[in-house]
């Protein structure tokens, strides 16, 4: 929530600047270079993937406007819910340069401007584009992280204005999209493992040319090496030149203690888990309620939100998602009724039922019908033990009720 507010007071600065101009006012001279923006990441997780924008400077009339379609408002009615569904609108803004490089100063990214080798006619036509989508009514549109962004939309301006075909270098690489987004939020982090989490099998799929450019940066290096061809056959390079307006500042890195990792908190939580059930055998007592509670609940909570994303979201990629198997929401229900005597045989079938889930979530992490989080895989163990106990221990108290009557 912080990360947000964050992010709220710096576009809300953002907005203070945005220059208060109707599209039809707006008149550039032929001379204008335009040019795409490209933002390094940051730290914040807003900032993981960087940003995109379009630059046109225009000398001869004292213009130097970006074009960027990454605005939105924490103001909007129902924000976090439509956030959470996927039904987030965002913003095409138009402020001065100026403007826009202090938060990138701030946060410590560079920012590359790749200037466009453009015609005349071209440039003319891309700017009646901006300008067109800068209409009250045409500036918002529905946000799509991977599909419809402030990378794609800038990219489908400039190709939608070139009078020729345009040509992108094949990749030397092919990734899928839960890879793409690894690279730029880390392995063995808590942002990894969350996306990893509510992210299903569409993630896997391998993203093409086309689909990896979502990323900032992947954009930029197709751009760099992208090539027009006229309709009478001549190619041409998309970028003339390529520029460095802000340069980061070496900072020491902070390593993160692998104590806080994922994995690390997995494997000590199936330690602490397997201590417990060793415990509940011998003495033939559920003797730690209180740990089971607190297990069931966040994995039920969890799953509440995998759930939610799965069936009624309109994200990409949180379709088909195996880790429901063992993240499921009704372990919320059991933290409640372990506490109730009553609940035994009710306890007896449901863990019957959730060992078998859990063998099957194990099976497609073995088979790798979806990449499943290496730190999910301890935490699977744990439920699987901790569910036999429970299963066991419910079973001789039945059975012993049954053998009393």
């Amino acid at each position: 929530m912080v990360i947000y507010m964050k992010r709220f007071l710096v576009i809300s600065i953002l907005f203070l600047s945005v220059l208060n101009l109707h599209a039809q006012q707006i008149i550039f001279s032929d001379s204008a270079v335009i040019s795409l923006i490209t933002c390094a990441p940051g730290e914040e997780v807003y900032a993981k993937f960087g940003h995109t924008a379009i630059r046109v400077n225009d000398s001869k009339n004292g213009y130097d406007f970006v074009f960027n379609y990454g605005i939105f408002s924490f103001e909007t009615e129902n924000f976090y819910y439509k956030f959470i569904k996927g039904e987030t609108d965002y913003q095409l803004g138009i402020y001065d340069t100026r403007n826009f490089l202090p938060e990138y100063i701030e946060r410590n990214s560079t920012v590359w401007e790749q200037i466009l080798n453009l015609t005349v006619t071209e440039k003319r036509e891309l700017i009646d584009l901006l300008l067109k989508n800068y209409e009250p009514q045409n500036r918002t549109y529905r946000y799509n992280f991977v599909f419809d962004n402030c990378a794609t939309r800038p990219r489908d301006r400039i190709i939608a204005a070139l009078h020729g075909h345009i040509n992108f270098q094949p990749s030397p690489e092919s990734k899928t999209f839960r890879q793409w987004i690894g690279t730029y939020v880390g392995t063995d982090t808590w942002l990894k493992f969350g996306i990893d989490v509510i992210f299903g099998m569409d993630a896997d799929q391998e993203a093409n040319t086309s689909e990896s450019m979502f990323l900032p940066e992947v954009l930029m290096s197709e751009f760099q090496t992208a090539q027009i061809t006229s309709p009478t056959g001549q190619p041409r390079k998309l970028v003339s030149e390529t520029k460095i307006l802000v340069n980061k500042r070496t900072v020491k890195d902070q390593n993160e203690s692998f104590i806080f990792k994922p994995l690390t908190i997995s494997i000590l939580l199936l330690v602490v888990g397997i201590l417990f059930t060793i415990w509940d055998i011998k003495k033939r007592r559920l003797h730690f309620r209180a740990f089971d509670t607190l297990l069931f609940a966040t994995i039920g909570i969890g799953g509440l939100i995998a759930f939610y994303l799965m069936f009624f979201s309109v994200h990409p990629l949180v379709k088909s998602n195996f880790n429901l198997l063992w993240l499921n929401p009704l372990n919320l229900v059991v933290a409640v009724l372990i506490w109730i005597r009553r609940s035994r045989k009710v306890l007896f079938f449901y863990q019957m039922i959730n060992i078998l889930l859990l063998v099957g979530s194990l099976l497609a992490f073995a088979l790798s019908e979806q990449t499943f989080n290496t730190a999910t895989f301890p935490l699977i163990v744990l439920l699987l033990i901790r569910s036999a106990n429970w299963f066991d221990l419910t079973k001789r108290k039945l059975y012993k009720k049954k053998k009393e009557y």
